[in-house]
Order: C-alpha cells, then sequence, then structure tokens
C-alpha cells in the first residue's frame, strides 16, 4: 500500500487484537481499520444485530452516538451540550464561505470558555460542512466532511483558548486565502442559548444566524439606513432584525439584516447604484 500497487484496503481482523498502537498499518490513509466482529453462531449474529439497531434507534430517538466507525461517539448528555454548536457551527462556516475569498487555503478554529470543555471533532465538523456547502451542496455531510476538505487541500486547525472575553462560551473561525483573512465570531444569549454572531473581521455586531441573511459594507453616514429601508419596503422585503456595526464614527461601517424573502435582482441593482453601498451578500 506504501508503494502504492494497492490504492486501498479494509481490515477487521488482525494477527494480534486489539492492534497495537504503533503498528505501521495505523500510519496508511488510504486503508480502513474497523473493529472485529467475531458473530460467528446465528444467535451471536442476532444479537449484533440487535445492537446495532438499538445504536440507530438511540441516535434518532435521544442523540446518543455510540461505537460508531466514522463518526464520534457522543453520549446523550454530551450530545445535547453539541446541539446548539452544531447548528451555529454550520451557519458561521456558512457566513464565511460567503465572505471570503475564493480560493481559501486554510481554516483556523478556536474554542473558548465553556467551549473547550466539549468534543470540538463534531463541532468541527459542522463548521466545515457549513464553509463547503455552498460549493459542494448536498455531497458534503457531517461523515465526509473531513475528507471532502482534504481532498480540496483545504486545511483545518484547531485551537482550545483559554483567553477571557465578553463571552462564557465562544465559536472564532479565520480563513485565509493566500494573505487575505477574514474571520467570524459566534457565541450563544440568555439561557435559552439563542446563537449570536458577535463579531465580524474587526466589527463587533449581533446577528442572529438564522433565516436569510443580508448584509452589506457601507460609509457611515446618516440617511443610509432609511435609504436601505425605504429601497426594500418598496420592492416588499420585510426586515426582521437589523444589527450595525462601524470602525469608527464616519468610517466603513457594516450593515446585517434578517429578512423575510430573498431580494429582487432589481432591488439589489438599486442598492449597488448607491456609491456609499458596496460588498452585497445574501446568505441562506
Amino acid at each position: 500500500m506504501q508503494a502504492g500497487q494497492i490504492g486501498g484496503a479494509a481490515l477487521d481482523v488482525y494477527e494480534t487484537e486489539p492492534l497495537a498502537a504503533d503498528s505501521p498499518l495505523r500510519q496508511c490513509p488510504n486503508l480502513i481499520l474497523t473493529p472485529h466482529l467475531g458473530a460467528s453462531t446465528a444467535e451471536a449474529q442476532d444479537n449484533v444485530g440487535l445492537e446495532v439497531a438499538q445504536g440507530i434507534a438511540d441516535y434518532l430517538q435521544h442523540g446518543s452516538l455510540m461505537n460508531s466507525i466514522n463518526m464520534p461517539s457522543l453520549d446523550a448528555q454530551t450530545s445535547a451540550k453539541v446541539q446548539p454548536y452544531l447548528r451555529l457551527g454550520e451557519r458561521m462556516g456558512l457566513l464565511l464561505s460567503r465572505l471570503g475569498q475564493a480560493g481559501t487555503e486554510r481554516l483556523v478554529i478556536t474554542y473558548g470558555g465553556l467551549a473547550t470543555e466539549l468534543p470540538g471533532d463534531p463541532i468541527a465538523r459542522a463548521i466545515i460542512k457549513g464553509f463547503l456547502g455552498t460549493a459542494m451542496g448536498e455531497e458534503v455531510n457531517l461523515v465526509n466532511v473531513r475528507a471532502m476538505a482534504k481532498e480540496r487541500g483545504l486545511i483545518v486547525e484547531e485551537i482550545k483558548s483559554s483567553e477571557q472575553v465578553d463571552f462564557k462560551e465562544w465559536l472564532h473561525i479565520r480563513a485565509w486565502a493566500g494573505e487575505q483573512k477574514v474571520s467570524v465570531a459566534g457565541s450563544f444569549f440568555g439561557l435559552a442559548q439563542h446563537p449570536r454572531i458577535v463579531r465580524l473581521n474587526s466589527q463587533p455586531v449581533e446577528i442572529v444566524p438564522e433565516g436569510i441573511l443580508f448584509m452589506m459594507s457601507n460609509k457611515d453616514r446618516p440617511g443610509i439606513v432609511g435609504h436601505l429601508g425605504s429601497v426594500l419596503g418598496n420592492h416588499s422585503v420585510n426586515i426582521a432584525n437589523m444589527s450595525l456595526g462601524r470602525d469608527r464614527e464616519g468610517g466603513e461601517a457594516l450593515t446585517a439584516l434578517n429578512i423575510d424573502s430573498v431580494p429582487s435582482p432589481e432591488c439589489l441593482a438599486e442598492l449597488e447604484a448607491d456609491p456609499d453601498i458596496n460588498n452585497i451578500r445574501i446568505v441562506q
């Protein structure tokens, strides 16, 4: 296999079991290693079948994922804590893909606060899925997402940080395309764990990462928000939430909206005709 004569293989029986941690078999990227199930009698095979069925039922009913070959195992209690991060992480990855440049080479995922106490792999998978989903659609899922990232040459780094910030639990994702970097940070608000995007690049924001997001860069000047609302209203686009951020008074600003419908090309063209508005993005 190392010489390339065998393109790929899968093994579930080994000369010595369990397989030694330093076995050269573990170093072959094109080799799949699975546990040996020695169900050689009819009764044993029935019991294995029941165990597999029970495992699937536990996952579907309670979110507990145990003894999976290609996904990290999660008990029901841990799964309940991780689920909000999966939803937030996937939306953050999607948002980052829309804000970034083509040809992203590296993602750096940082877990902070209480997030450092959770298993990072399922959260990272959700983030990568959201990031790659724009280009790959349903082809990418939580099971194959790491392989898909590797296939595309996307390097994924994960960091658990002890840095003290304004939030008790947070995620921060940075994406590099050459020397160009974009970043997004997210957290949860209140006892109900409402997900929020709390920073885009260097600008603090408070964006609800749900539904259809309208985002634009603009000059920080009086009247720009009123103009935006009038144009959207004239094209029957309703605004559900709004978040504003700026680097300084009169400088560059960021406007993010949750809207109930996708603006028409005519609506977007009218907004883009304003010289103080640029980089309009629709994320859904």
